[in-house]
């Protein structure tokens, strides 16, 4: 394995989710400053949603016109686009128009469209396009991937995002309460404070993380090093020789797995054969519906899960929830186990943590232990391996799939997207419209 292969194969993965990543962890210096105010993340979700256009597209072309679609094009384009979106970003997003008589944002949440086409589409392309390096080298660009989501939340901690301080708002005569027995007390209201540097450096440095996605992309498909490393491929002089690379296969293939039957009967007509449909059905169920928890249905709910435990248990849990999704990957490159009992256990584990922190968003501003540092700390860990264990388990999908062939990570991509999105649609009436979560305020809110 070539140690400069991992690096671009995890900067390329960087590329496929860093610019949404980033626009997430930046809401709460870009909120104060437009129209929509704490309305804009339920614009975003449905915007994100509607970006699915683009991974609906790939899988349908290559389900019915293999071989039409060019899939380096493809991602050169994307990447492009997500680089040019995220720079004009930073010039664009507080301007706003007049529309139906009413200010909005109309550049930032077109722009954000973009970048949703972009992350979107990626888990259609990039995953495929792993299938010309070697097996190993997937599990690096899952690690980038996770890298995607740690990144911008690294950076957006040294810009100082969502730092609050409680300030006393005094200084009008409606703010003074009193209490019942006759002592005046003061409302006190949460300030965000000033950032180290502006919005418009932190999209400057998205835009800059895409370029890098892009240079690796041209690295990958270019470099001679790397291209050494493409399965079953021999060089003669720098060039690729494909007799060479036959014989090679012919002369290893009976030595990769001795015991192995030549012609093993074919258990279904998905990918090599070897899991039958039933096997199949689960492996995709279980995917979808870890996606489903991991990209939406709980991150829905992570201020009212730990926002009453106060202000630290909350950016811990956001740190070491995103630290813990490149260590799975990490730990998934060293032990890559591709058991479906394991995958099964580890998904019921990760599920029951989820129900767990689901059902302290819903007693919030009071889950349990909330006077108490120990409540802080279990909410602090329960994030952090709830994103481990499934963390891990769709990097085992990832690798299971891909020695089953190029359309069966194009559907493991579209099944992706598909279990975010039915994520998505059953959390936005419960956060939005139904008003099923209640947040807490850090200042004010007295629990017993």
């Amino acid at each position: 394995m070539s140690l400069l292969t991992h690096l671009l194969a995890c900067l390329f993965g960087m590329g496929s989710w860093v610019s949404i990543n980033g626009l997430w962890v930046e809401l709460p210096l870009i909120v104060p400053q437009i129209p929509e105010g704490w309305l804009l993340p339920s614009y975003l979700s449905v915007i994100i949603q509607m970006a699915n256009i683009g991974p609906i597209f790939v899988t349908l072309m290559h389900r019915f016109q293999p071989g039409v679609l060019n899939e380096t094009a493809v991602i050169y384009f994307i990447i492009g686009l997500g680089t040019v979106a995220t720079f004009l970003m930073g010039f664009f997003w507080k301007e706003t128009l007049v529309v139906a008589g009413a200010s909005r944002s109309v550049a930032l949440l077109a722009l954000t469209f973009f970048l949703s086409v972009v992350d979107c589409t990626s888990s259609v392309t990039f995953l495929p396009f792993t299938m010309r390096l070697k097996p190993q080298y997937l599990t690096t660009y899952y690690i980038g991937e996770g890298v995607s989501g740690l990144l911008p939340a690294l950076v957006a901690m040294i810009q100082g995002v969502g730092v609050v301080r409680c300030v006393n708002s005094t200084q009008l005569p409606d703010h003074t309460l009193n209490t019942s027995d006759g002592a005046s007390t003061f409302d006190l209201r949460a300030e965000y404070l000033p950032a180290n540097f502006s919005v418009e450096v932190f999209f400057f440095f998205l835009s800059f993380m895409m370029l890098v996605c892009l240079g690796a992309f041209l690295l990958l498909n270019y470099h001679p090093s790397v291209a050494r490393e493409h399965p079953n491929t021999c060089l003669r002089n720098g060039v690729k020789d494909k007799s060479l690379s036959k014989r090679k296969g012919a002369e290893e293939k009976p030595m990769m797995d001795p015991y192995r039957e030549v012609n093993p009967k074919r258990k279904s007509n998905f990918g090599t054969g070897t899991y039958s449909w039933m096997q199949v059905i689960y492996i995709f169920v279980i995917l979808a519906w870890v996606c489903a928890l991991t990209n939406t249905l709980v991150p829905s709910v992570q201020s009212y899960s730990c926002l009453p435990y106060g202000n630290k248990a909350y950016h811990l849990s956001a740190t070491l929830a995103a630290v813990s999704n490149p260590l799975a990957c990490f730990i998934a490159l060293f032990l890559p186990i591709r058991s479906l009992l394991l995958m099964g256990a580890l998904t019921l584990f990760g599920s029951g943590i989820g129900a767990y922190i689901m059902v302290m968003a819903v007693m919030s501003p009071c889950p349990l232990l909330v006077n108490e540092v120990s409540g802080g700390v279990i909410m602090v860990l329960a994030w952090f391996f709830f994103v481990l264990s499934l963390s891990y388990v769709k990097v085992i999908v990832g690798v299971i799939l891909r020695d089953e062939g190029h359309s069966a990570l194009v559907w493991l991509g579209a099944v992706v997207q598909l279990g975010s999105m039915l994520g998505a649609v059953t959390m936005f009436p419960l956060v939005n419209v139904y008003s099923f979560f209640t947040s807490g305020d850090m200042c004010n809110t007295k629990c017993p």
